[in-house]
C-alpha cells in the first residue's frame, strides 16, 4: 500500500550534439576545472529502432533542459558559469550498441558525466561502463529492480520501481471491488513482457493478490517476447479464461500490436490495463480513439500535476512555449527532470569532480516535478527513485483524467469498461 506519508505530500551511430550557447573554444582542455570552457554530457537514446518514439520524446525533455541551463549563460560551477553541451548517440534500441557507446562517450568523447538510455533492458546494460569508469550516470528510462539491487555506487535512476506500478493498479481495482463495481472475488488475466520490467510489475500484481484474502484469483499468467508481431496464442488464452481483469505489462509497440489483435478477436474485459501504457497520443493515432476507451495507465507523471502550481506547472509551459503547445506526456518530462537532476547536483558540488558529484546525488533532496514533489535517490532502495504513481483512464472525449489517488484525481474512474458491461 502506499506509505501515508506519500499522501501527505500531495495535499555507427547517428550523431547528435546539441550546441551550447557561448561556448566558444571549450575543447582546448579538460585537465582541470580551471581549463573548462563548457560541460559536454554524454547520453545515448534509441532514436533509431523499436523504441524509436519514445527515444525521440525524452530527447525533446533533455533539449528542452540544456537550453534553459544555456539561456541563463549555462551552469554555475563554483564561482564560474559553463555553457553545457549535450553529445547524444542513437543505440538503435539495441543492447550491445548502448554499452559501445557508452564506452566510446567516456573513453573516447571525454564527456564529464553520463546521462542514461531509455527501456530497463538498455539501462541495466549500459549502467555498467558508467560503474566501471566511476562515471556518475543519472537515467529516467530504466524502472527495473534488479538494474539496483547491485550494489553500484555511480547509478541514479528516476523512474519508481516497476513493482510500484502494479500495486498502484491493484489499489485502484480493489477500491472498485469493495465498492460492489466488480465481482468477488475478481479473475485476473496477468499477461507481462519476459524482462526485468515484466517481471516487476507480475510481482506488485502478485504480492497484492496475495495480500487481499482471497479477493483475486490470477487465471492466465503468461510472459512474452518484446517487439512482438502475433499474441494470437496469449490472447486466446485469456479469452478462455473468462477474466475479469486484463492486467498486461508491455511497452508501447507491443501495446499497440496487442491492443489492436484483442479488439479483433472480440475480447472485453471489465478492467483493461497496459501497466504504463494507454493514453499516448500515438496509441490513439493508431488504434483509434474507440479501441482504446476504458483502459487505465499507471504513470510516473501527468501534465495534469501542473494544475498544482510549482515545478510541473512552470515544466509544461515551458514544454509548450518550445513545442507549439504540444503538452508534454511523462516520457519527456522523465527525459527533462533527469538532466534537471544532475544539474543540482554538480552545482551543489560546485565542482565538475565524479566523486563530488557522486556524492551530491546520493544526498539529494529536490523540489520536483515528480508526484510527490520531491525527488531523492535513497540508499535503501538502490539510489532508485521512490514515489507515487498516478493512475489515468482513458475516455470517449479523448480525455484521460487522473483518477487515482483520490487525493489528485481529475475525474471519476469508470468500471466496469461501459464497452463490455454486461
Amino acid at each position: 500500500m502506499l506509505p501515508r506519508s506519500w499522501i501527505h505530500r500531495w495535499s555507427a551511430p547517428l550523431l547528435v550534439v546539441v550546441a551550447a550557447l557561448g561556448a566558444g573554444t571549450g575543447c582546448k582542455s579538460r585537465s582541470s576545472q580551471a581549463e573548462k570552457k563548457e560541460l559536454r554530457i554524454g547520453a545515448t537514446l534509441p532514436l533509431t529502432g523499436a523504441e524509436s518514439r519514445i527515444g525521440g520524446f525524452y530527447k525533446e525533455g533533455y533539449d528542452l533542459a540544456f537550453e534553459e541551463v544555456n539561456r541563463q549563460g549555462g551552469l554555475q560551477v563554483g564561482d564560474r558559469k559553463l555553457p553545457v553541451t549535450l553529445v547524444l548517440l542513437d543505440d538503435t534500441s539495441t543492447q550491445a550498441t548502448a554499452v559501445s557507446l557508452a564506452d566510446r562517450l567516456v573513453n573516447s568523447d571525454k564527456v564529464d558525466f553520463l546521462l542514461g538510455t531509455y527501456a530497463s533492458h538498455l539501462v541495466e546494460a549500459q549502467s555498467t561502463v558508467a560503474e566501471q569508469n566511476k562515471m556518475p550516470y543519472v537515467n529516467g528510462g530504466g524502472g527495473a529492480t534488479d538494474i539496483y539491487k547491485r550494489g553500484y555506487k555511480y547509478v541514479f535512476g528516476l523512474l519508481a520501481p516497476v513493482e510500484l506500478l502494479g500495486n498502484t493498479l491493484m489499489q485502484f481495482v480493489d477500491e472498485q471491488e469493495k465498492a460492489g463495481k466488480l465481482p468477488r472475488p475478481s479473475r485476473i488475466a496477468l499477461v507481462w513482457e519476459n524482462t526485468a520490467h515484466g517481471k516487476d510489475f507480475r510481482r506488485g500484481v502478485q504480492d497484492f493478490v496475495n495480500g487481499a484474502k482471497g479477493g483475486y484469483e490470477i487465471v492466465v499468467d503468461e510472459s512474452f517476447e518484446l517487439s512482438g508481431k502475433d499474441f494470437g496464442a496469449l490472447l486466446g488464452k485469456v479469452k478462455a479464461s473468462n477474466a475479469d481483469l486484463f492486467l498486461a505489462d508491455a511497452h508501447l509497440p507491443d501495446y499497440i500490436t496487442m491492443q489492436r489483435q484483442y479488439v479483433s478477436a472480440g475480447l472485453c474485459n471489465k478492467v483493461i490495463s497496459y501497466g504504463a501504457r494507454g493514453s499516448e497520443k500515438g496509441a490513439v493515432d493508431a488504434l483509434g480513439q474507440e479501441n482504446v476507451n476504458g483502459i487505465l495507465s499507471a504513470v510516473w507523471w501527468s501534465a495534469q500535476l501542473a494544475a498544482k502550481g510549482g515545478p510541473a506547472k512552470a515544466f509544461v509551459d515551458a514544454f509548450k512555449a518550445k513545442y507549439a503547445g504540444r503538452a508534454p506526456e511523462w516520457y519527456q518530462a522523465l527525459g527533462y527532470e533527469t538532466a534537471r537532476a544532475l544539474f543540482t547536483a554538480i552545482q551543489q558540488a560546485g565542482s565538475t569532480d565524479r566523486e563530488a558529484v557522486r556524492s551530491k546525488l546520493a544526498a539529494l533532496q529536490m523540489d520536483s516535478i515528480l508526484p510527490g514533489g520531491k525527488l531523492s535517490f535513497a540508499a535503501e532502495h538502490g539510489q532508485q527513485a521512490y514515489y507515487p504513481f498516478v493512475v489515468q483512464q482513458n475516455m470517449p472525449d479523448g480525455t484521460s483524467p487522473i483518477v487515482f489517488p483520490p487525493v489528485v484525481a481529475t475525474g471519476q474512474g469508470i468500471v466496469p469498461n461501459p464497452r463490455c458491461a454486461r
